[in-house]
Formats: C-alpha cells, structure tokens, sequence
C-alpha cells in the first residue's frame, strides 16, 4: 500500500484538491518551519553573544557556520535513514535529540559548549528535510510542485521568522531563554506529530551502510542532482553571506538598530517566502529552466542595490526580499526536479542535494564574516553578487529538453 493510500482513512479523508489532507500539509508546513528555524536563532544575537563571551566578530560569526556544517552532517548520515527506518519513530527520535541539545546551548557557560551544542542541534533538525520528501511521496505527479511549494512555505518562513523571535524574545528575556524556549517548543513538537502522523512504512530494506553508498551512487547517476544542488550552494552560500553580516550593519553606527529592530528588519524577509506556492505552480508548467535563470540574475541585482543603497534602510530592505524570493525560488525548483529523479529514493536525493547547498551555506558563513571584516559592506555585497552570477554562468550551460515527452533529466 502506498503512503497516499495508507493517509486516505474514514477518519482522514483526503479533501484538498491535489490529493493530500489539507491539514497534514498545514502541520508538515509548521513542523519545518519550527524545526529549520534553529539554525538561525543565533544569528541576529551575533552581536550580543560576542560581548557575553568575549569573541571577535569572526570568531563568533563561526556559531552559525558549525550550525550549518551540523545540518550537513545530518542531511548525509540521518536524512537517508528517512528511506530506510519507519518515518514516525525517526522523527521523533531526532526531535528529543534536538530538545536536550537546545537545553544545553541554553545552559551554555562558555562559547566552546554552545558551539557543540549548536553542531548537535543543527544536525538533529534535519527532521524539516525528512518531512518535505514525504510531502512529495503523497502528492501526484500533476500536483507536486504545489504541495511542496506550500510546505517549504512553512519552512521557508520558520527560517525568516526565527531572527524577529530570536530577537524579541533575547531583548525580553535574555539569548539563554531563545534557546530554551526552542527547546520546549521541540518537546512539544515531539509530542504533536507522534500523535498526528501516520506510520510510513520504508522504501528500502538495505542495510544502513549501503544506504549510505547508494546515496553516493545517486549523485553519480543523476547529473540533474549535481547541478542543482550547485545552484542552491551559490544561492544559499549568498543569502547565508547576508544574513549572518547584515546584523553587524544594522547594530553598527550607521543605523545602531537594538537587537530587536534587527528583529523587526528581518520581518521583511519574510515577505520573500510568499513566493513559494508560485514558485511550485511555475515548476508543475515546465518553467524550470527560465524561472532559474531568472532568479539568478535577480539575486545578483539585489546584492548590487544593497551595495550601493548601503546608508538606506529602505533599499536594504528591498534587497533582502528579492534576494529571499530568489533563494527560495531556486530551492523550490530544485527540489522538484530531484524529486523526479527516482521516487523511490526520494529521502535520499533530498538528501544529497540539502547537504550540497548546504555546505555553500556554511562556507557563504563564514566567508561572509571574514569579507566584512576585512572589506565591509561594499566587498560583501560583491561577493554576494558574485555568487549567483557564477550560478548563472553555469547554467548557459544547460542543454534545454530535446521533447515535451522526453525531458533531459540530465540537465532540467
């Protein structure tokens, strides 16, 4: 029985339109998003959190790169699992895990112990990439790309919407209660879609280390997967580049934001996850390849406005958006063309293609800071600008479908 079937109860009838309960997407969209949301709590606290522990700013900004190096060692080694073990029990696993992790970044007495805690917690909350493949298993073909636009909707806007909590709740309460609360939050969570999820039986019997080898033999098999997964890692690598260096800008003298109007500025971000039911419609029409170019370019231009708009909130501002829509666009389309690749491995290229960009995301960290350390703003907009142009070079390099009926899923 297949897991759309298995959902299609008398007590769950399947009533939206594309063929998945209305509220299992509502609660996959809030699970991701809540989950995700821990890798970017710290980031608006950057500035705090260097004055409590007494680190330079590069130092500190290394907070968020371990977060993402963690997400990246568990998008290699416990995403694949989502193909092998009963997705439920996984979950819920991995989300205990991840409630003691953020208790000890809370309880943190020094910086080396949050880092630690950070890399647990980071790898742990993978559970968003465990729940959009399965998102994707129960959609049909005609309808995936609106079913899992709308739940990294969810999960795009727990990513925006982490840095005006994360900020509101350290000006309340203090950085230690950010991390605590997320902790609770996860517990409940646990709690939630142990209750509410159906069991998912898995798609393969294969040992776990040759899980881990065909997830490698994957990447091997399917160009498509490689190239989109070095779309994302120039895109993400920019946005993580942003976002982990705009907060310095914001709290420096130029603006001297408090950590919560940094808060406040990042609400606008969110404004940029508005486009990822569209983004979902444009992949389900064969939109792919223009759409991605598209981005692209648009992501380039924003990084140049916030360049030279450097002393105007507003068009900082404006960047942020574009540049938010743009990233979450590539992401969106991404996934759908992995998804297509082999169905019954979809953990698994989820899996591979979330560590690639991911790793652009950690190196776009870390790069970030040390850029602005040395350059300021000016140099890390150039780099951010640089990045999705290097994408795009890559991509006149795709060779378009050669039919309607045989698409080169080679290069989509």
């Amino acid at each position: 029985m297949s897991a759309s079937s298995e959902l299609r109860t008398p007590h769950r009838p399947a009533t939206a339109p594309h063929g998945v309960p209305g509220w299992l997407v509502a609660l996959l969209a809030v699970a991701s998003g809540m989950t995700v949301a821990n890798l970017y709590y710290a980031q608006p606290l950057l500035s705090s959190l260097s004055g409590v522990f007494h680190t330079s700013t590069a130092t500190t900004g290394t907070l968020i790169t371990l977060t993402q190096v963690g997400y990246v060692i568990g998008m290699l080694f416990l995403v694949p699992l989502g193909d092998r073990l009963e997705k439920r029990s996984l979950v819920t696993v991995l989300l205990t895990v991840t409630t003691l992790a953020l208790v000890a970044a809370g309880l943190a007495t020094g910086f080396p112990m949050l880092l630690i805690a950070s890399l647990v917690s980071g790898a742990t909350s993978v559970v968003a990439q465990i729940l959009v493949p399965f998102a994707a298993g129960l959609a049909p073909d005609h309808a995936r790309g609106r079913v899992v636009g709308r739940v990294m909707s969810g999960l795009l806007t727990g990513i925006l919407l982490s840095r005006t909590l994360s900020s509101v709740v350290s000006d309340l309460a203090g950085w230690r209660v950010v991390f605590l609360g997320s902790a609770a939050l996860m517990a409940v969570l646990a709690l939630a879609l142990r209750l509410a999820l159906p069991r998912h039986a898995p798609t393969t019997a294969l040992p776990y280390h040759h899980v881990l080898r065909s997830t490698v033999r994957l990447v091997r098999t399917h160009p498509a997967l490689t190239r989109r997964g070095l779309y994302q890692a120039a895109m993400f690598g920019a946005f993580s580049a942003f976002w982990t260096t705009v907060s310095f800008v914001l709290t420096g003298p130029r603006f001297d934001y408090s950590p919560i109007g940094v808060g406040v500025f990042a609400l606008v971000g969110a404004a940029g996850a508005a486009v990822a039911p569209f983004a979902g419609h444009w992949a389900d029409r064969g939109l792919v390849r223009p759409i991605t170019g598209a981005a692209f370019l648009a992501a380039a231009l924003a990084f140049a406005l916030a360049g030279f708009g450097g002393h105007s909130i507003v068009l900082i501002a404006v960047a942020a958006i574009v540049i938010d829509m743009a990233v979450q666009t590539t992401l969106i389309l991404g996934q759908h063309t992995v998804y297509q690749l082999d169905p019954a491995a979809r953990a698994r290229l989820n899996s591979a293609f979330i560590a690639m960009f991911f790793v652009g995301g950690a190196v776009g960290s870390q790069l970030g800071s040390a850029v602005y350390h040395a350059g300021g703003w000016t140099a890390l907009t150039v780099l951010g600008a640089a990045l999705p142009l290097i994408a795009l070079v890559h991509w006149t390099t795709e060779r378009r479908p050669r039919t309607a009926a045989e698409p080169d899923t080679a290069n989509p």
